[in-house]
């Protein structure tokens, strides 16, 4: 009985129309860099509270979940992310549309999307409550592991050149404690700016370093590079065949099970869940050696992750009324508006509103694999017919308002530019970007975390060991140190014998 009125409440014409709004404003949003799903959530609440309660919650639950899909597009097509979440889907996305596989890349960033959100979407449903308590036992010390864990990759993403993957995640370890102090307030190397009381902001940063970066570095490479396929009009089939469905399947699995898993922690995100799939997927596939050169199955497992987390955000924030990113925490200020306060009686006194958001997920998803899989070919053929020098005017206007408009700060502008800089230095001295960027998100958790347990201890850190879950991401954490250094040595073994044959 619940499922028919549940059907028939998101099924209705009006319900479908602004759901189709939300995906279009999501998409939109989240295909440029810089512009937040947070600030389009922000932006649009307000409008809804105009519209019948399942009509605003279809608007903005079609921009979450298509903000979080679309920052993919112009991570495949630009190299550039259009949201944090899809920081690791340049690794491989951009290497297959220089090959000419940019309708392929988009093609599994919309299908692995929507799987990712439609398995978050049953998770949901069923498992709601026992994710949630599982998140609720995570205090300061499981967080600090966390990040620790989250950290432990700064070797594993940086391929060959690990000592610069290890310079170049402490140099960002170093920005991350700009900011005021977690514990005593002081302003921390500020310069006297007030603007970055708050600390370096992670967007600006983010879109100057592969944004205005990547420009920067094509710009000098004018009359040096051989012609690439991704500028031929090559585009590929979109839909990944059967067999390499088959054959990814353990990979994206374990990458449904840990987007889901980090997204009911409360705090973490898209970007930390794909840092941490892309990751452990690449230790159980037989592909691992082609991941972050372009590697389908390695994009398969980053968008599935990045959209995976939404279910898991979204169950820690109704069934405990704690958000799990920032966009449910302004979906429970939309929420209460409506009267609903989200917790573990909302499923009690508003279940006929639980089951409809559940509806409104799935429903959500099916219009993004309509409107992905529809325009997959239409985005990759405007990239090709644009020329460089039109591209890097379209990305660099984006990219300086992108940066602006986060808080209409011209700091925010600066920053960009001096993120370009400095990716633009990296690329040129061969210096893994990966690094920086998981220091500058990881940075001020671990920090924060870490202080706070040792207070809580009085400096001792036998808790780590002697708490069970702590010691679990401890023990992963040296894992993944070993086999990290492990992977290289092997690898520059195998260098120098080839070299020698």
């Amino acid at each position: 009985m619940d499922i028919l009125q549940t059907m028939q409440a998101i099924m209705q014409p009006s319900v479908l129309l602004f759901m189709l709004v939300g995906v279009i404003v999501g998409t939109l949003i989240g295909a440029l860099p810089g512009l937040s799903v947070v600030m389009a959530i922000a932006l649009f609440t307000p409008i809804t509270f105009l519209l019948e309660p399942t009509q605003g919650l279809a608007m903005l639950i079609g921009i979450y979940n298509a903000g979080v899909w679309a920052g993919g597009i112009s991570a495949v097509l630009i190299n550039t992310p259009g949201t944090p979440a899809s920081i690791m889907s340049t690794l491989d996305g951009y290497a297959m549309t220089q090959r000419g596989e940019a309708g392929l890349g988009l093609g599994i960033n919309t299908v692995y999307s929507v799987i990712g959100g439609i398995f978050s979407s049953i998770v949901l449903m069923f498992a709601a409550f026992p994710i949630a308590n599982f998140a609720l036992n995570f205090g300061p010390a499981e967080y600090a592991m966390l990040a620790f864990f989250g950290l432990s990759m700064i070797i594993s993403v940086s391929g060959k050149e690990l000592l610069k993957g290890v310079i170049v995640g402490l140099f960002g370890l170093l920005i991350a404690t700009v900011g005021t102090d977690v514990m005593f307030g002081n302003a921390r190397y500020t310069l006297g700016v007030m603007e970055l009381r708050n600390g370096i902001p992670f967007i600006p940063v983010m879109i100057g370093l592969f944004g205005i970066g990547e420009i920067l570095d094509q710009i000098t490479q004018i009359g040096k590079e051989e012609p690439t396929a991704s500028f031929k009009g090559k585009i590929g089939r979109i839909l990944p065949t059967g067999k390499q469905f088959r054959n990814w399947l353990p990979a994206t699995g374990l990458s449904a099970v840990i987007g889901v898993i980090v997204g009911a922690i409360p705090g973490t995100g898209g970007d930390i869940a794909s840092i941490v799939s892309w990751d452990q997927a690449r230790r159980i596939s037989k592909d691992k050696e082609n991941y972050g050169k372009g590697s389908p199955e390695a994009l398969a497992v980053t968008c599935l992750s990045n959209n995976a987390v939404i279910g898991g955000a979204m169950t820690t924030m109704m069934a405990l009324g704690i958000p799990g990113d920032g966009v449910t925490a302004v979906l429970i200020g939309s929420l209460m508006m409506y009267s609903v306060r989200p917790g573990p009686m909302m499923f009690i006194e508003q279940r006929p509103m639980v089951l409809n958001i559940m509806g409104l997920m799935i429903v959500a998803n099916l219009f993004i694999l309509l409107v992905g899989l529809a325009t997959a070919k239409s985005s990759a053929k405007m990239l090709n017919r644009l020329s460089k020098p039109t591209i890097w005017i379209v990305v660099a206007i984006l990219c300086l308002v992108g940066s602006y408009a986060i808080s209409n700060s011209l700091v925010d502008v600066w920053i960009a530019f001096a993120a370009g800089i400095l990716g633009f230095i990296f690329r040129k001295t061969n210096m893994p970007l990966a690094p920086f960027v998981l220091a500058i998100i990881l940075g001020p958790m671990f920090e924060a975390n870490l202080r706070r347990t040792l207070t809580i201890t009085g400096g001792s850190y036998a808790i780590f060991v002697t708490n069970p879950i702590s010691l679990v991401l401890l023990v992963l954490s040296i894992l993944s140190f070993i086999s990290a250094i492990y992977r290289s040595s092997k690898a520059k073994r195998k260098t120098a014998e080839e070299a020698q044959a």
